[in-house]
């Protein structure tokens, strides 16, 4: 919810995606999600109880989603001048299974664009490895501290960008 706020707020500067939640039924009230480019173009990540060679927990994840279309959305958001900002909602383990996705972040990490990310809080090998770059500023965003955090960070979003509101 945070990046997609704001994607909305930088507009025009920022590419990237986010990550939906497709409602379901059931207790656990969750289908699956989808990957939402900056561009508008939406496409089914994960599905419950769906034929995959990758899963995470009762997802079947579709990773040629993030090898076509999120990978590539970082490349060209590295590439395009007019943006100064790259959003990815998020570095997890559904990302975890593409190569491509892994391969797209890293070369965002060192380009000279800022990046803006949620990034999965129980470390594997990789994402600790992100979380301990010199270049990487962490914030641990939860309920109670939502409003103020956001409130925090956007005030960065904006000083950063010269913007005023």
């Amino acid at each position: 919810t945070f990046i997609k706020s704001c994607a909305q707020l930088l507009g025009k500067k920022a590419g990237g995606f986010y990550t939906e939640e497709i409602p379901g039924e059931g207790i656990r009230g969750r289908r699956g999600f989808r990957l939402v480019t900056l561009t508008g173009e939406s496409h089914l990540l994960a599905e419950v109880d769906t034929q995959s060679s990758y899963h995470v927990g009762r997802y079947g994840v579709f990773l040629n989603v993030l090898d076509q279309v999120g990978a590539p959305t970082i490349w060209q958001s590295i590439e395009n001048p007019e943006l100064s900002w790259i959003l990815i909602d998020e570095i997890g383990r559904m990302e975890e299974g593409s190569a491509k996705f892994k391969e797209a972040l890293l070369d965002a990490l060192s380009s000279p664009k800022r990046i803006l990310a949620s990034i999965r809080w129980h470390d594997s090998l990789f994402t600790q490895a992100i979380k301990q770059r010199d270049d990487v500023a962490l914030y641990k965003l939860t309920v109670p501290n939502r409003e103020s955090l956001s409130a925090h960070l956007k005030i960065l979003l904006f000083e950063d960008e010269n913007f005023s509101s």
